[in-house]
């Protein structure tokens, strides 16, 4: 059985509850809280844990295969039931971090000109029925995860927390500048472990690629605030909406991007010259996802915005498939003449 013994977290989680139910009660014909005993429906309760979401557990993949590299010995059919398994738990424990975050921003999203139509700003959501909603989930997701060893479940577990973290007051990371980005972005190396243990390897990943790894999904994510910020259109509407706005502009967002790209490289560059130098060659194609990925940024009401409905971008999509079928290619193909070419120069004796 899994208990939470942080009476902290029991605090915050109870405190948060009460507050919503207590809106529920005191106000029946707000069309924020419905009254209602029971859910009318359950369609919303699907939309609010996000299942179209979980195509980021995707992330997870590159863990699996550079333990793979490492360790050539976890290779098998064996893998099948624990990558299974394991995809299904880090899909639920997402989904309840989800379900939270639309939980707490029902108030901020009433705000937003896409965003106000979500199921509990528009009322269509029993707060109490989502908190449980919210509980299942990142219970069930955690146990699964209990059975693929502890490593796993640390990971795991330390996803949920997060979530946590990043929603709830008084912490709520996602409301202070640069922190949001970071603290949401630390869910990719998260994935990335969530992969590579769920292999059975012992070893610890590579530290260059889990912070390569971060400062990627840090991009992603700073280019999605980018595309808000400019959807919005309205700084004193953005600010009120999100309250990480009230810092950021378009000029300071991108020199965020900037950062972040930047120093994705130089981690990506560490690992590459001391695990697979193969990987120089898929530079260009890396380099060439960033561009696209910074063009779509551009376009009005950007689909950056919504990274669950990229797939319609089929150029982008195939380009990405492309790239990853090449860095697996390199991952796993050794062209010993790059070694010697991109060796260390020295003197002659």
């Amino acid at each position: 059985m899994i208990k939470v013994r942080n009476p902290v977290v029991l605090t915050i989680i109870a405190t948060q509850f009460t507050e919503h139910c207590s809106n529920d009660c005191a106000n029946p014909n707000t069309p924020n809280y419905p009254n209602q005993v029971m859910p009318a429906k359950i369609e919303p309760y699907i939309k609010i844990a996000r299942f179209d979401h979980w195509f980021k557990n995707v992330f997870m993949v590159p863990g699996i295969l550079v333990a793979m590299y490492i360790d050539p010995s976890v290779i098998g059919f064996k893998l099948v039931w624990p990558i299974l398994i394991g995809f299904i738990a880090a899909g639920l424990v997402a989904s309840s971090n989800y379900v939270l975050n639309e939980i707490l921003d029902a108030e901020y999203d009433r705000l937003h000109p896409v965003k106000k139509n979500r199921p509990v700003p528009s009322g269509d959501i029993v707060i109490g029925w989502a908190y449980l909603e919210w509980l299942v989930l990142g219970g069930v997701g955690l146990a699964m995860a209990y059975t693929l060893g502890q490593a796993f479940f640390l990971s795991a577990l330390t996803l949920w927390i997060m979530g946590c973290l990043y929603n709830i007051p008084p912490v709520r990371t996602k409301d202070k500048p640069y922190l949001d980005v970071l603290s949401e972005s630390v869910n990719n190396p998260l994935r990335l472990l969530l992969g590579w243990y769920l292999t059975g390897i012992t070893l610890w990943p590579p530290l260059s690629l889990i912070f390569a790894y971060w400062m990627i999904g840090a991009f992603f994510m700073a280019v999605k605030r980018y595309a808000e910020f400019q959807r919005i259109g309205n700084h004193a509407t953005a600010a009120s909406y999100r309250a990480s706005f009230r810092h950021y502009n378009a000029e300071r967002l991108m020199i965020s991007v900037v950062y972040y790209v930047a120093a994705f490289g130089l981690f990506f560059g560490i690992f590459l010259i001391r695990y697979r130098v193969e990987f120089i060659l898929g530079i260009p194609l890396i380099a060439g996802f960033i561009a696209w990925y910074m063009h779509l940024t551009f376009l009005e009401d950007s689909p950056v915005q919504y990274p669950e409905k990229l797939y319609k971008e089929r150029g982008f999509v195939s380009y990405a498939i492309f790239c990853t079928t090449a860095l697996m290619v390199l991952l796993f193909w050794d062209i010993p003449y790059l070694s010697e070419i991109f060796s260390k120069t020295t003197l002659g004796n």
